[in-house]
């Protein structure tokens, strides 16, 4: 989106605006602003020209303008009807030289997770990928994919979802909150998977669910993180959500749920703005993110079974350490975990 078209969203966000007062904010002839208004009117929105000025009434559902309109944080959004991969896209304009793009699709036709697992993407779930530029080490990079994780939790519970995090970015409802009996950095040398569960089992038709029904938990959100840097820095970082949002409960694989099915439909835009906000003010504070993610973690305090390049780990979740690392009690001592699959053991199992 241009520089003008976003100074004009931002400045009809904060109340009725003159059409002389356009122009000059915007540095554009009357004529100019007056074809920027009904370009807005073309893509859905309702603007009226009353005595004080021009006033929004009415804003799409969804699309680029829509969540841009009002969005507290400075991102650009790139919207699609269809995209094959969000994150296929924000490595693409990685290499273009982009920062701070967010990329959202309607729906997704070859949606990829954590270990290319397949998964579909319909029209009703949010599919972004946000395309940043930290000037960090690779190390820190799971906190990036942490700090996602609980920007996701925090949008979900503002929508009325009892949303909770597994190890160590899955959003998920956990059966212990409702009643209702459940990442490591790349080498920093090629794009690679940073960290995360996979959006595989978040929504749609999982291909490759390798993970019972049965778990003590609802996924409702997974993310996958890309990047490429050197030892000592990042040069891009792509963080991926595929959440459920407004998906028919019907059309969820076993172990899935929707924010729809948890607590009603919402707007989509609203909710993608509040991930992204969300998300902004955690990446302005990385000492922040750790604190967060313990007061959301579903993970800690539970028996889990972490499957891992080498080997099971088996124990008690004690705590999670910077930048991500997971720290089991086991009959052996404790044990660090910085990458691996993590299951929740139900009591049949030896867990709570």
């Amino acid at each position: 989106m241009s520089d003008t078209r976003r100074a004009l969203l931002d400045a009809l966000a904060e109340g009725p605006v003159s059409g002389p007062d356009l122009a000059d904010r915007l540095g554009v002839s009357r004529a100019a602003v007056w074809k920027h208004v009904e370009s807005l009117r073309d893509e859905g929105f309702g603007v009226e020209s009353a005595g004080d000025g021009y006033v929004v009434t009415d804003v799409p559902e969804y699309g680029g303008p829509a969540i841009e309109y009002g969005l507290d944080a400075d991102y650009d959004v790139e919207f699609h009807e269809t995209l094959d991969s969000s994150n296929d896209r924000a490595r693409a304009l990685a290499a273009e030289g982009a920062s701070d793009v967010v990329i959202v699709a309607r729906q997704q036709t070859a949606s990829r997770g954590r270990k290319n697992r397949e998964w579909s993407a319909p029209d009703g779930g949010v599919w972004m990928s946000l395309l940043v530029r930290p000037d960090e080490p690779p190390a820190y990079v799971p906190l990036y994919t942490l700090a996602m994780a609980v920007a996701v939790c925090d949008a979900a519970r503002e929508a009325g979802v009892d949303a909770s995090i597994k190890w160590p970015n899955d959003v998920i409802v956990s059966e212990a909150n409702d009643n209702s009996s459940g990442a490591s950095a790349s080498d920093g040398v090629s794009a690679s998977e940073a960290s995360g569960g996979s959006p595989a089992h978040a929504g749609g038709s999982s291909k490759n669910s390798d993970t019972p029904a049965d778990r003590g938990y609802r996924k409702l959100c997974g993310i996958l993180t890309e990047m490429e840097g050197e030892a000592d820095r990042v040069s891009w970082l792509v963080i991926g959500p595929g959440i459920n949002v407004n998906l028919d409960p019907a059309a969820l694989p076993e172990g899935a749920t929707s924010v729809a099915a948890e607590a009603g439909p919402v707007e989509r835009r609203v909710f993608v703005q509040r991930v992204l906000e969300r998300f902004d003010e955690l990446r302005g504070d990385l000492d922040a993110v750790l604190p967060a993610w313990r007061e959301r973690a579903d993970t800690l305090g539970r028996r889990v079974r972490v499957h891992t390049a080498s080997g099971v780990i088996e124990g008690d979740a004690i705590d999670v350490e910077h930048p991500g690392t997971l720290v089991v009690r086991t009959d052996e001592g404790e044990k660090r975990v910085h990458a691996g699959d993590c299951e929740h053991l139900r009591p049949a199992d030896g867990g709570r």
